[in-house]
């Protein structure tokens, strides 16, 4: 039976007007992936920006969407995807970074007299990021040396930092970055996050120095203060800090009613940071500490290494919170497990192996550290795309996804919360002056998943919050055309819980037609190939309205789906030949295609039939969507029951054991074999019921069949019958 269609607009996250106009129409991005609408965006809201989007099927492997995908752009904090999976791909999942002490000298009584050596291999999470408080892996360390019996300490202390060689401050860095807490400086003894905090508060009264806290305060970052206690809420302080030496000076002004007022700031050279603390924690633990710088090393007489935390939380920070200094501290990690030097040179090297090994181009990834700071560092979305592929069919895939953030989480906290069901993306944000990138993975409704790489670069002066919005607005179009009646999956999923204890396919078929009955019903047909087809890019599944043929299908495919996770398979395999959802593959025909395929319903012949010859006209058919038809318009031998014939059937009791059928009524036109469909419900002793999709009632009900085909007679309409079993 042929369908008349009936074009469908997705309403995006995001509408755009005109500016040149106050009247002009909203525009409305369309329905399937569709790359100018992606770039009208982006013009509307960062005009003169340079923009870089691509799209491919994880299925295929193939781009399907692409803008100067093959151009390079600056990626900033989206090349942390790179690094991780480098690294991911190469350390094993228990890695874990240890860190060590060695007391190498003598004991008398409980003294200890010598050198304390402490050596660190990078681990980034010696914070009260993972611990209860920044101290608890130093406070471990001191815990052992009580376990001794040692309550003394004569020492000088040797830190070796040899796992990481070059410089502490990643070169082509700008050097604005090493003012901030992103720019932290990157070292193997790490401490919270190679940061402090620096608490201001007022003075009592106007004209009081105000007073400064370090948080946690190891009596290494010392503190000028000019700051002078104001007026009111007044936040009017500058800070500056040292570019060699722990030193921050804080001035200006700060007003007396302010509260919780507090900066994050970079230390210098943090090696010497995490022996302050770790001579902090020593303290702490109630030990006496005497600084000796002439105590001499001796015999090893303890020695304690632990291990940090996994490998795995370090790639939450990294992907999920964008954490520099953990991604640093990775690729030194990764270049010194893989070559024996830890250091940039190594990491990039250990990058470019890795994508040899995967089969992808290291020319397209121009690598300059391991964050995505530097500005020199480049990128190709169409490569950034086959790597999110390589990584999602790779061993540890899983975990590699899963590190990503999305609307909600990490650096996506607050984006695209607005997008229906937006929980099942993850992606990776990137940002830093003037360069906005969004990479990641994004589930389709049809079990596909896109990888998507986007790139704004050279955004001048457009507010970052508009230039982040609008790579959502792009996202949130794609989704939407992708995911285009996942509610209706939803539907579908908990209907078929519901009849999980339902048996025999004439059994199924009864409840779930049942429990779409007060569906409103679907001018035009309401379902369509989504983003796969522009052709006529409606859902490709809903519950929310039906026709005749869409209720056969989606009742029929819940009644034969083995799992809720693949009645969308089903459905498919169901409304197209071969399951190849396509418009050209649509079974548009109800008797020639949709019964004539004989996978899942096949004719029942009945006495008194009768039989015509007719010509299906697909050619034409085909032609009016512009759609190349090769074959021979096919003769369809269609065997119907009269109308009358049907009319003595529908007026008697069904004499056989209860059942459903499926019924089709003929049309009267020679192009054309059915107008109407649904199910016949056959109860012994009552009269066949119809249960169908019904254009009259602008609904799905239960009404006689009798009554139905009475109101054809005498229209010429409605020439006769076929019934149907499924199979």
């Amino acid at each position: 039976m042929s369908r008349i269609l009936l074009f469908f607009l997705l309403f995006a996250a995001f509408v755009f007007a005109d500016k040149s106009t106050a009247n002009s129409a909203p525009f409305i991005p369309k329905a399937y992936l569709f790359p100018a609408d992606y770039q009208t965006i982006i013009d509307s809201m960062v005009p003169g920006s340079q923009f870089g989007l691509s799209i491919r099927s994880l299925r295929s492997g193939k781009q399907i969407a692409a803008i100067r995908a093959d151009s390079f752009f600056t990626p900033a904090s989206t090349l942390k995807t790179v690094t991780t999976a480098a690294a991911l791909d190469f350390l094993p999942l228990h890695y874990q970074a240890k860190t060590s002490m060695q007391l190498a000298g003598s004991i008398s009584g409980k003294t200890f007299r010598g050198v304390i050596r402490l050596r660190g291999e990078g681990d980034p999470n010696i914070s009260a990021r993972f611990y209860t408080e920044p101290f608890f892996i130093l406070h471990s360390l001191a815990d052992s040396i009580r376990s001794k019996n040692i309550d003394t300490l004569i020492i000088r202390t040797e830190l070796d930092s040899s796992y990481f060689s070059g410089p502490r401050k990643p070169k082509h860095w700008r050097s604005n970055y090493f003012l901030s807490w992103y720019g932290a400086e990157v070292t193997p003894l790490i401490f919270n996050d190679n940061c402090a905090l620096i608490h201001l508060y007022p003075g009592e009264k106007e004209g009081d120095t105000a007073k400064v806290v370090v948080e946690p305060d190891v009596g290494y970052v010392r503190v000028n203060n000019s700051l002078i206690t104001d007026k009111g809420n007044r936040r009017k302080w500058r800070y500056a800090l040292d570019p060699d030496d722990p030193v921050i000076t804080i001035s200006g002004s700060i007003g007396k009613n302010v509260q919780n007022a507090a900066i994050v700031i970079p230390v210098r050279n943090p090696n010497f940071y995490f022996e302050r603390a770790f001579l902090q924690a020593l303290q702490d633990r109630g030990l006496v500490i005497v600084l000796d710088t002439l105590a001499r090393s001796g015999l090893e007489l303890h020695s304690i290494s632990i291990k940090g935390t996994p490998l795995l939380s370090f790639l939450d920070e990294i992907n999920q919170r964008s954490q520099n200094l953990h991604a640093e501290a990775l690729f030194r990690i990764f270049a010194a497990a893989k070559y024996q030097v830890g250091n940039v040179e190594n990491g990039i090297k250990g990058v470019q192996e890795f994508l040899r090994k995967w089969k992808l181009n290291p020319e397209d990834f121009v690598l300059f550290d391991g964050c995505g700071l530097s500005p020199k560092n480049k990128i190709k979305p169409s490569s950034e795309t086959k790597l999110l592929a390589t990584m999602a069919r790779h061993p540890k895939g899983k975990y590699y996804i899963n590190s990503f953030a999305g609307p909600g989480v990490g650096s996506g906290s607050k984006r695209m919360q607005t997008l229906e069901f937006a929980w099942r993306i993850r992606f990776k944000t990137g940002f830093i002056n003037e360069t906005h990138g969004l990479v990641g993975f994004m589930p389709t409704i049809d079990g596909d998943t896109l990888l998507i790489a986007s790139f704004l670069n050279n955004t001048g002066k457009n507010p970052d919050n508009i230039s982040r919005n609008a790579l959502d607005s792009v996202w949130s179009c794609i989704y939407r055309a992708a995911n285009n009646g996942y509610s209706s999956l939803l539907t579908m999923k908990d209907l078929f819980q519901q009849g999980g204890h339902i048996t025999g396919l004439s059994n199924r078929i009864r409840f779930f037609s049942e429990k779409f009955l007060g569906k409103p019903y679907g001018m035009g047909g309401p379902t369509g190939e989504g983003y796969l087809d522009p052709t006529e890019p409606k859902r490709m599944i809903n519950t929310d309205s039906l026709d005749c043929v869409t209720y056969l299908e989606h009742v029929l495919a819940l009644a034969k789906s083995s799992s809720e996770d693949s009645l969308f398979s089903t459905l498919q395999k169901i409304r197209y030949i071969n399951g190849q959802t396509a418009y050209s593959f649509r079974k548009h025909y109800f008797v020639a295609d949709w019964l004539g395929e004989g996978k899942f319903a096949k004719q029942i012949f009945l006495p008194n039939d009768t039989s015509v010859i007719r010509t299906i006209p697909k050619k034409d058919f085909f032609k009016s969507k512009k759609i190349d038809y090769q074959e021979l318009d096919p003769k369809l031998y269609l065997r119907y029951l009269p109308l009358d014939k049907a009319i003595e059937f529908a007026d008697s009791p069904w004499q056989g054991e209860s059942t459903v059928r499926g019924i089709g009524f003929i049309s009267s036109r020679n192009t054309l074999d059915t107008f109407h469909t649904g199910f016949l419900i056959l109860d012994k002793g009552k009269k066949p019921v119809l249960r169908d999709a019904s254009y009259k009632f602008k609904k799905v009900l239960d009404h006689e069949l009798l009554e139905y085909l009475n109101s054809w007679l005498g229209t010429g309409k409605c020439p006769g019958i076929i019934l149907f079993e499924f199979l």
